[in-house]
């Protein structure tokens, strides 16, 4: 187990600019994704301003940057802007508005114009289907399928992260991307099931270093983490 072998990119998911630089100086991070909430987590207050000056740092690998407006019209006053930013932006669309009102129309209107779009939010094949539908034809494209999200409601994600990827075959300017995973393990899952992109926030990409460690080494490790713990915080019981 290597991630030397992966055939999944991996893409870094956040928005704090001095983790985002860090990562960019890494190889095999061929990617970045970002969203209002972690913009938030971030401290981001001026939305175009950071995207920009990121943009002006990471001009060469896929960057996508999502509209936040919850009408049509707005989200696509928004996508168009944004796309405009530079060669390497994907402009993130929700599958739904809050009011779950699909979003193919405007998918479709954006990427037979030429946009690059990343469609997020997905969990159903229903959605996955139509968004391929919306998507036929038009401008290379990413397919977010969230399945940390549908791994936290107690379904394995995996056999239908396959179907999707045989249902996107036919298709090869799309590419699936396996979102909100929860686990380095995901990875590898993703990579099996021959999943194109898969993003990963740092607390998941600082354990690749793990990947392949000798079981009885971590094993040990982890007794030694303990002793020191318990050491430092001075725990003692009484001799009664």
């Amino acid at each position: 187990m290597s991630i030397n072998h992966l055939q999944v990119k991996l893409f870094a998911d956040g928005a704090d600019k001095e983790a985002m630089l860090a990562l960019y100086a890494k190889p095999y991070i061929q990617g970045f994704t970002t969203n209002p909430t972690l913009m938030r987590k971030a401290g981001i207050a001026d939305y175009e301003a950071f995207a920009k000056d990121i943009l002006g740092h990471i001009p060469d690998r896929p960057i996508s940057l999502e509209v936040f407006a919850d009408d049509f019209d707005e989200m696509e006053r928004q996508a168009r802007k944004i796309k405009s930013w530079g060669p390497n932006v994907y402009v993130k669309i929700p599958v739904t508005n809050t009011r779950r009102e699909p979003a193919y129309k405007l998918v479709q209107r954006l990427s037979q114009d030429g946009a690059q779009v990343n469609v997020t939010a997905i969990m159903t094949m229903e959605q996955v289907d139509r968004v391929i539908e919306a998507l036929t034809g038009g401008a290379p494209a990413n397919i977010s399928v969230f399945a940390g999200r549908i791994a936290d409601t107690g379904r394995d994600p995996v056999p239908m992260m396959a179907e999707v990827v045989r249902r996107m075959a036919p298709h090869p300017q799309m590419e699936l991307i396996w979102a909100s995973p929860r686990e380095l393990l995901n990875v590898f899952q993703a990579d099996q099931v021959g999943c194109h992109i898969i993003t990963a926030t740092s607390d998941i990409l600082n354990k690749l270093s793990l990947a392949g460690k000798d079981l009885d080494e971590y094993s040990l490790d982890t007794v030694k983490m303990f002793y020191k713990d318990a050491a430092a915080s001075g725990f003692r019981l009484s001799e009664a």
